[in-house]
């Protein structure tokens, strides 16, 4: 509540005392002053406002909304009661209450320009950019260009006329009005004119400006011209080489020509021929070799890059630059000590020919300084750069797919290599802070990943429990190693262990848009391995970012209308946008929902209030399913592996998360509608129930499961391909799995058994006996998918083979789906008790009246009967099966403990070993969570009786 400015209106005294209590957090003493002003001055809205805010503030929200309404309908225009509701409003997150407070004070005060303002900001906050005429996102195309911008364009070109352009922004606002009606000529005029002198804020801005327009323009000549000319100034400026070459081969293809006289075109001359390039980027080169200081990298790279050009265009003047070998062994010899180089030659590696290969990287070897050969057979480097240098060797190795070539023998012998030159490159980072990296750290995680190619190829557990003991080592030494975390990451979820997960992710410290990028790591295992508590919390931290862009983002708009950064403002509409449509944004809303119902419908709440506190409804699909986007970050892990077939792999990957998020979402509206069902009223006559609404709800079901049924058919076409994607691309999904043990079958199967439970309710007794007979066979059948499903999950978790430690982590993935299935089935199963307990007693009553003690039950509830005491059962099974398997991991720990104590166990051993003791508690922990839930569905089955 900032302080007032000085007091005139004698208002504005009597106020004071509240101000100050709410200031202060005394929210009781504010209302009690409030309401004693009241008492004097009925008609003084701003007390009855500062009341709300005191009564808002205690948590009498209900009470403080009432008070602010009856003050807006009087449509306020005094500055103290719009503030006030401006500030209730924020705080109760009503901000498009704002808008409306404003548009009825511009009505009746329409010259004020602070009120117009205060609207404008308003609309910005809740995102109504067309109300703003802030043409820039204005969702009608033709009306932006035909009347918005023109506007803007008028009301611009008067201040430039009158010489009232004196800010860069204003300068920014003009040239992007111009750009956007596409008056990309007069856009030119501006920039290169005297007003273009005004943009200095971005170094080049000027420049880009032009180079963009001119690209938008198709003006090659000019476009050449000036990369060349800024090039001249600084040859190591990459962004310039691309629209340099561009323009060039737009300029040979259209077999451009300079004129006779004169200039060739606004920015001077023109290289319009390759030898003309090739000879401007060879004299840059010659600069940079003349040079006594260290040369820089553009020229050389811009040779390579010209290199791959004209070989993409199969022009014979590839020749005129040399041989791409001994071009990267140049380059190699000038920069090899760089971390860059590999990044930068990477790119360029399909220049060589496969014969190519070895002889490559033979000649780059020769060029790395290594010591005198050590007890191990093997020379190391004696410094920092020759460690560089050296890695950077063994990576290209690998980008060329040397590694991959190696036998099993081979690959082995490479794991001693690279664990030798890791552990000899750790002395050179004896001294370093916790936060900096280790010289030799990239050693480890290439061992690491031929490591995984073993395991991949042989299917030899021992590799990846290896695998696990040296990055943990890596950790050790290199606590900030992102790349390890992010490794072990994928290795303990790929393995079913998500418990030493959580902390791994927390320490990489994921910040805002990350939550977004790289948050699918995180969410995809943490329910699927029977983590609740931890998946929870998963889904919180990126809930937590998505729905604070939403107040973020309206700020960052309003700060940049304020500071005249309006080349921000699209940008951070866009952000909103590929937030608010991001896939996974959806998942994690839709997985955490499903989550909390199974955690907690008719355990805490019933199934319908649990529906209710969420505001689910089944009608409504919120997810952009058109206009959906994939934002994950799937290069997030650092790899040396060809990628072929990267682009592939994220199109089938993104097909298969929209299929399973659609059967998840499909599923979780499912349940609110059976939530709506289970909540009507038990009726008997269906026209009745049609009135109240019922039949509608029925038709809604229906509905939703022909949709699902559909959906699951796709699905199974979609997991008979068995895509496999390489272990470093996108995760699999939960649908293969899901498919396979049969979960959304018998899902399916239990919520279209409530929909004949529904007719059941509402036909009359005598006429259903067909009816119940196909319900009961419904009972029947849903047992038998679910103990096909129990069987699936039976087995080890983890159990010791022949001295090695083997681990089944689908088991655990099975389980968790039976559990889930249980759940709906037990939901169906309520409602099923629902209809059957009046329809009971409406049978005793006859039955005393008749006297007749023989009258049978009628066959659904027997089949009710039957039914309960088969899940009973079944959750019996389960949970003798979830401690055998904790008593079988606690024996195989015990064992492993006796065993240790006989031998002395090397450092390397010991790594190993606390990997290997992550993996068991993660599983035991996993075991108990979902043994607990187990549990508490066994109390829901004591509530069915009917």
């Amino acid at each position: 509540m900032a302080a007032r400015g000085h007091v005139q209106d004698p208002n504005d005294r009597r106020l004071r005392p509240i101000y100050d209590y709410l200031d202060n957090g005394n929210n009781k003493m504010a209302i009690q002053q409030a309401d004693k002003l009241l008492k004097k001055h009925k008609d003084l809205h701003c007390a009855k406002v500062l009341k709300a805010i005191g009564l808002q503030r205690t948590g009498k929200q209900d009470e403080a909304f009432t008070l602010a309404q009856e003050v807006a309908t009087l449509e306020p225009t005094d500055d103290n009661s719009l503030q006030a509701l401006t500030i209730l409003y924020r705080e109760m997150h009503r901000p498009e209450l704002v808008t409306k407070l404003y548009e009825a004070a511009v009505k009746k005060v329409p010259l004020s320009e602070e009120y117009h303002s205060h609207l404008f900001m308003a609309y910005a906050r809740v995102g109504e950019y067309k109300k703003m005429q802030q043409a820039i996102s204005a969702q009608d195309e033709k009306l932006a260009q035909t009347m918005f911008l023109p506007l803007a364009e008028r009301m611009v070109e008067k201040m430039v006329k009158e010489e009232k352009i004196e800010a860069e922004a204003e300068v920014q606002l003009y040239f992007m009005i111009l750009e956007r009606l596409g008056k990309c000529v007069e856009a030119l005029e501006v920039i290169r004119g005297p007003l273009g002198e005004k943009l200095t804020s971005e170094l080049q801005s000027r420049e880009n400006k032009c180079m963009m327009l001119y690209k938008r323009l198709q003006r090659w000549p000019e476009c050449n011209a000036l990369a060349h000319k800024l090039l001249l100034k600084n040859p190591d400026d990459w962004q310039f080489y691309p629209a340099y070459f561009d323009s060039l081969f737009h300029l040979v293809d259209q077999s451009w020509s300079p004129p006779e006289e004169g200039e060739h075109c606004s920015e001077g001359s023109v290289h319009h021929t390759v030898a003309e390039v090739v000879r401007f980027v060879e004299e840059r080169i010659k600069g940079e070799d003349g040079k006594e200081s260290r040369s820089l990298r553009g020229p050389y790279l811009a040779r390579l890059e010209l290199m791959h050009r004209l070989r993409e265009r199969g022009c014979p003047e590839e020749s005129l630059l040399g041989e791409p070998l001994e071009l990267m062994v140049q380059f190699f010899n000038k920069f090899g000590d760089k971390p860059c180089c590999i990044t930068d030659l990477k790119i360029y590696l399909h220049l060589l020919s496969p014969e190519q290969h070895v002889q490559f990287i033979n000649r780059l070897s020769e060029a790395v300084p290594l010591g005198n050969q050590e007890e191990e057979g093997f020379a190391f480097p004696e410094d920092t750069k020759a460690l560089q240098r050296h890695l950077c060797v063994c990576q290209l190795s690998r980008a060329l797919g040397l590694h991959h070539s190696l036998d099993v023998d081979g690959k082995l012998h490479l794991i001693t290599e690279l664990k030798a030159h890791y552990h000899h490159g750790l002395k050179f980072g004896k001294n370093t802070l916790k936060t900096e990296l280790q010289f030799s750290d990239m050693y480890c995680l290439m061992a690491a990943h031929v490591y995984i190619d073993l395991w991949t190829e042989t299917g030899d557990e021992d590799m990846m429990w290896q695998c696990l003991g040296l990055l943990q080592e890596g950790l050790f030494h290199s606590p900030s190693n992102a790349q390890f975390k992010l490794l072990l990451l994928l290795l303990y979820c790929r393995l079913g262990a998500f418990e030493p997960v959580v902390d791994l992710y927390s320490s990489l410290d994921a910040k805002h848009v990350q939550h977004d990028t790289i948050g699918f790591l995180l969410t995809r295992y943490a329910e699927s391995l029977g983590q609740f508590a931890a998946a929870s919390q998963s889904c919180n931290f990126s809930l937590r970012f998505f729905h604070s862009n939403q107040k973020d983002t309206s700020e960052y708009i309003i700060q940049a209308y304020k500071y005249g950064a309006f080349e921000k403002i699209p940008e951070f509409i866009a952000l909103r946008n590929r937030l608010n449509q991001s896939l996974h944004f959806a998942q994690v809303r839709t997985e955490r929902m499903l989550l909390d119902l199974f955690l907690e419908a008719d355990i805490v709440l019933s199934l319908e209030e649990s529906v209710k506190a969420m505001s689910l409804s089944a009608e409504e699909d919120d997810i952009p399913w058109d206009s959906m986007r994939d934002n994950r970050d799937l290069t997030v892990f650092t790899c040396w592996d060809p990628k072929d077939r990267y682009n592939e792999h994220r199109r089938q990957s993104l097909e298969e998360e929209s299929m399973w998020l659609r059967i998840r979402s499909l599923t979780l509206r499912l349940l609110a509608s059976l939530a709506a069902l289970g909540h009507m009223p038990s009726q008997q006559n269906s026209e009745i129930s049609n009135e109240n609404g019922v039949g509608d709800k029925t038709s809604i079901l229906s509905s939703l499961l022909s949709q699902l049924n559909q959906t699951l058919q796709t699905a199974a076409q979609m997991a008979e391909k068995r895509i496999q994607y390489p272990f470093l691309g996108p995760p699999s999904t939960r649908l293969v799995l899901a498919l396979s043990s049969g979960s959304c079958q018998c899902q399916a199967a239990a919520l279209q058994l409530s929909v004949h439970l529904h007719e059941l309710e509402t036909a009359a007794h005598d006429e259903s006996s067909e009816l119940q007979t196909q319900i009961c066979n419904g009972f029947k059948s849903i047992v038998v998918q679910l103990q096909e499903i129990l069987n699936k999950c039976k087995g080890d978790l983890l159990e010791m083979k022949e001295g090695k430690l083997k681990t089944q982590p689908s088991l655990l993935e099975n389980l968790v789906f039976f559990v889930e299935t249980m759940c709906i089935v037990l939901w169906m199963a309520s409602y099923c008790a629902k209809i059957l307990r009046p329809l009971k007693t409406s049978l005793q009553k006859k039955k005393k009246k008749k006297k007749d003690a023989n009258t049978a039950l009628p066959v659904v509830m027997c089949g009710f009967q039957e039914l309960t005491g088969n899940l009973q059962d079944l959750l019996t099974q389960a949970m003798e099966h979830i401690k055998g398997q904790e008593t079988a991991m606690t024996a195989l720990k015990l064992a492993t403990l006796t065993l240790e104590g006989c031998t002395q166990v090397s450092e390397e051993a010991s790594f190993t070993k606390a990997a290997t003791d992550k993996v068991q508690s993660s599983y035991l922990r996993s075991l108990q969570e979902v043994g607990d839930l187990l549990k508490k569905r066994t109390e829901t089955i004591k509530n069915l009786k009917i």
